[in-house]
Order: C-alpha cells, then sequence, then structure tokens
C-alpha cells in the first residue's frame, strides 16, 4: 500500500507555518471524516462512496498536515453492483477505531447493510469486507469497545431515499470480534422528539466522564449544525445540545466528525464544510468541555478560521499527493478509479506513463457512465491542471472513435482530449455534457493534432470555474466556453483521466498519460 515512485508531494494544507493553521486542514473532498489516535500517530478515513479503491488512509503526526498511506478496500462488494459509476452508493460515512491491537472501520452502505473491516496494521492486509447488518438504509455506523462495562456497543443512523426512515439513531448490542449484533436494535434518539432538529444522522459514539456520548449532526449537510448527545446508560434516555454552528462565520453547516486526544489531553476535533462543486472539505477545531461537562468546540460553538497548531512535534508543511509521473506504468494512492477496476485497463509497459486501453463502450459518449475513469479529488484552492497524451496508432481502420482525455467530471462534465475521426484522423476535441444531458456536445471545434500528442490543461478558478486549453504544438490555445463544474451524486466534482471507444471496436487502441501536475 505504498504510494508509486512518481507521486509528488501534494499541494499543502491548511499550514501557514509559525504554530499557525487555517481552516480547512484538508482543502478537498475529504467526506465525512473520522479520526483515530495511536501512540503519536493520528489516521483518518473518509467516505468514498463507488470508487476504487475505497476507504482512504490518512496519516498525520499534527492533525493539520496528512499524507494518503493506502486504502482499506480494494474491491467494493457486491461486485457486480459497482462495475459502473455509483457516485450515490457504496462507502458513506465510515467509522475508523483502534480496538485490542487492530484498526476497524465500519461503514454503512445504503443498498446493502453495515459492513466493517479490521487489521493489525494501518497498511494492511485488510480484512475483506463482512456484512454485520444487512438492510437498506442503514447508514453512519459507529462502534465502542466499552472498557468500563465490558460491552460492545454499535449505534447507525437512517437513509430515507432507501428505508423511508431519517431522523433516528438506532443502537445494538455488538459481539467483541464485531461480526455479530446480539439484539434486534432499540431507537436511542428520535429527532422527530427533539424541537427544531431534522435529518439526524453521522452519529460518533464515545464514553466519557461517566456518560455514553453520540456526537451527531443535524440540520442538513449545506446549513446543518453538530449536536452532542449524553446518558447514563447506552439506552438513554440523552439529552442533546447544538455544540457547533455557523454563526456569523462563513463556514456554513459545519458537520459530522470525529472527537480525538493528544497524549496531553487536548481535544481536538475534525468536521467537514460541504463546499459544492469542490466536495466536503475538512476543518480543525480546539476542543474543551464546560462546567457542566458539556463539549465546546471551536470559538464557543463557532467555527475558527485561523488558530494555533496543537500541541505537539513541528512538522513540514504537506498534504496528500496530487502530482504524478506514473513511474513503470503505476499510478500513485491518490487515484481511485469511477468504479471496480479491471486488470485490462491498464496496459503493463516498462516505461515510465500511464497506459491505458480504449475500452469499448456503448457509453463512450457520456463520461458518467464509465468504470474506467481514473480520477482524483478537485482542490478547493484555484490551481492549474496540465497531463500529456499520446493516443498510440494501431490499425487506423478498426480504431475509428477511440479518445482519450482529461475531464471534469461531475453531474455536469467537460473534457479534452484526442479522438480519432471517421476519416482516420486524430483531431484534437474538446466535449461536455450538461447535467441530465444524455449525451455530450461539441464544446469546441476539432483542431488538427499532428503527430497524435497533445499537452492537456485546466484552470480551475474561484467557484469551480474551469478553462481549458491543449497544446498540439503551437503552444496552448484556449478551448471552449468557461464550464462550471458541479458534484457528481453525493461526491464534489473529480478530475479524471479517461480512455475509451466506440462499442463496435475490435482493436481500438491505447493512450498513454504523462507528467500529470496540480500547480
Amino acid at each position: 500500500m505504498t504510494a508509486a515512485a512518481g507521486a509528488r508531494a501534494g499541494l499543502p494544507t491548511g499550514d501557514l507555518g509559525d504554530g499557525i493553521y487555517r481552516n480547512p486542514v484538508l482543502p478537498a473532498d475529504w467526506s465525512d471524516p473520522d479520526v483515530v489516535r495511536v501512540g503519536a500517530d493520528y489516521y483518518l478515513t473518509a467516505s468514498s462512496f463507488g470508487r476504487a479503491p475505497g476507504l482512504p488512509l490518512l496519516h498525520s503526526r499534527d492533525l493539520v498536515d496528512w499524507t494518503l498511506v493506502g486504502h482499506a478496500l480494494d474491491r467494493l462488494e457486491p461486485a457486480d453492483a459497482f462495475a459502473v459509476p455509483r457516485p450515490d452508493g457504496g462507502v458513506w460515512a465510515p467509522s475508523l477505531r483502534h480496538h485490542d491491537g487492530r484498526f476497524w472501520i465500519f461503514w454503512g452502505d445504503p443498498d446493502h447493510g453495515i459492513h466493517q473491516v479490521n487489521s493489525p496494521n494501518i497498511e494492511g492486509p485488510w480484512s475483506r469486507p463482512h456484512l454485520v447488518k444487512p438492510g437498506r438504509g442503514l447508514i453512519d455506523p459507529c462502534p465502542l469497545w466499552d472498557d468500563e462495562s465490558g460491552e460492545t456497543y454499535l449505534v447507525h443512523a437512517w437513509a430515507r431515499s432507501r428505508s423511508g426512515v431519517k431522523n433516528r439513531l438506532t443502537g445494538h448490542r455488538m459481539s467483541r470480534d464485531g461480526r455479530e449484533l446480539l439484539d434486534e436494535g432499540r431507537l436511542l434518539i428520535d429527532g422527530d422528539r427533539v424541537p427544531g432538529w431534522f435529518t439526524l444522522e453521522g452519529p460518533k459514539l464515545y464514553r466519557h466522564d461517566g456518560w455514553f456520548w453520540i456526537l451527531a449532526p443535524a440540520g442538513s449537510v449545506p446549513t446543518g449544525w453538530q449536536g452532542a448527545f449524553r446518558a447514563r446508560d447506552f439506552h438513554g434516555p440523552y439529552e442533546e445540545r447544538v455544540v457547533l454552528q455557523q454563526g456569523r462565520t462563513e463556514v456554513n453547516g459545519p458537520h459530522q466528525g470525529g472527537w480525538v486526544r493528544t497524549p496531553s489531553g487536548d481535544d481536538w476535533f475534525l468536521h467537514f464544510q460541504d463546499r459544492g462543486a469542490y466536495g466536503r472539505v475538512v476543518h480543525l477545531q480546539p476542543m474543551r468541555w464546560d462546567a457542566d461537562g458539556w463539549p465546546v468546540l471551536g470559538d464557543d460553538g463557532a467555527p475558527v478560521l485561523v488558530h494555533e497548531k496543537p500541541a505537539l512535534p513541528r512538522r513540514p508543511p504537506s498534504g496528500p499527493a496530487t502530482d504524478d509521473d506514473f513511474p513503470g506504468g503505476r499510478h500513485g494512492l491518490q487515484w481511485q478509479w469511477a468504479a471496480n477496476s479491471r486488470p485490462e485497463w491498464v496496459i503493463p509497459h516498462a516505461g515510465d506513463g500511464l497506459r491505458l486501453a480504449c475500452v469499448p463502450s456503448t457509453a463512450a459518449d457520456d463520461v458518467r457512465r464509465l468504470p474506467q475513469v481514473l480520477t482524483q479529488r478537485l482542490p478547493l484552492r484555484p490551481c492549474a491542471v496540465e497531463v500529456r497524451l499520446r493516443l498510440d496508432d494501431t490499425d487506423t481502420d478498426t480504431d475509428v472513435g477511440a479518445r482519450a482525455g482529461l475531464v471534469v467530471l461531475g453531474d455536469a462534465y467537460s473534457w479534452i482530449g484526442l479522438e480519432r475521426g471517421a476519416d482516420g484522423v486524430l483531431r484534437l476535441v474538446h466535449r461536455f455534457a450538461e447535467r441530465g444531458a444524455e449525451r455530450e456536445r461539441d464544446a469546441a471545434h476539432p483542431r488538427p493534432a499532428p503527430g497524435g500528442t497533445a499537452r492537456l490543461r485546466v484552470e480551475v478558478t474561484d467557484g469551480a470555474r474551469c478553462r481549458f486549453s491543449a497544446d498540439t504544438g503551437d503552444g496552448f490555445q484556449p478551448s471552449g466556453q468557461v464550464f462550471a463544474a458541479t458534484p457528481w451524486g453525493w461526491c464534489g466534482a473529480v478530475l479524471g483521466l479517461f480512455a475509451a471507444a466506440s462499442a463496435a471496436q475490435a482493436t481500438p487502441g491505447t493512450a498513454t498519460f504523462a507528467h500529470f501536475r496540480v500547480t
């Protein structure tokens, strides 16, 4: 689970130097984060929905500077359900814990139920997914191994889109090995009975100061708040309090995350903020306890923008990798396929550069439906993305319709790249599809691409406005209109590389990508 050698250092997180950080500390779509400390190390995982590999694993020593160290889920199961993109399904809101010398991750798949994987090491190997509770609409599970009572518990929320139920948290007793539930489950908190609360979800379960604590957001992702519930008994009754809300800040809907304590006893809370096309970015809030024993997050319950870093050993500013030279034809950890991958998509070779087969598909004219799109997160901050592409010649009589390119992909998308036309000539093309459109359209007039090579570029400015350009030998030339990126299902928009062909092609050719850079 180590990064490919060519995966270069990522864009900085929120570290400003001199012991100060600025939120968000992870300025990209690390949705529904959860965090755990083991010794001096901090680990974070996040939702990955239908992309594979899933369950990203990030590491930090200071809670501000994070690096991506692997994934806990190689393929999504059942495999047939994730043979095509499912940005609305798959891994929702995982919980990461460390117990009895092992790491544990529980997550809810809204169409199949609650799963868990575990490993003695963060690098793996991780166990195969185990279905703990089958059913539709079961989401956001969190376990607790309670050392005070010797019991093990599990709490989860509900997705109305699958079950018809929401705004409720259900609790179970669970076996110590995390494999089976020991009862039918009981309603712990009914959000409909809490005045003003709605869409209660994302529970994280803890034991502290003699109380059972459930930290859970409500009020919907874009506009909600973070709540805390406590009870002397796991089954309740629970009392509640709002512990983080937008207030007069610009941090809308501070939402869903995890509490972690440093070795010196300082408390911190990591949560997300929904930023539309950029997805759910991660903020770090200081945390303390008031005289009544309730947690106070941020600046007296409002999110902080700039703050002193945790009192932990200083680390050089860093972030998850973005750039890639694809050494030996391999891609770095920052990439995920849009669905479960197949070995024939990547063509092995001895040199550098990622060589992809132009996979024949009936969905070649709609990138949203292609599973063989290699994706990574769209950075929140303005950036320029560049990659070199060569569409390799095969038999020009049989690879008509072969295409490959760089895409900004969401419910709407735009891509620029190379395509072989019916006359056998390779051309630079730029296409897009609106939200809800069944087919893509030209965003600019095709132009010749001598030698079948091009440098492709997209500049992303505030508001996820994307300006495409390409260099086919005469310098970068702008292409098409400005494209406004959109979310993709429950995900933010993603950057992607793909190669495809019309379904009728038997030998459609290959595409080689090199020198992927985000600056």
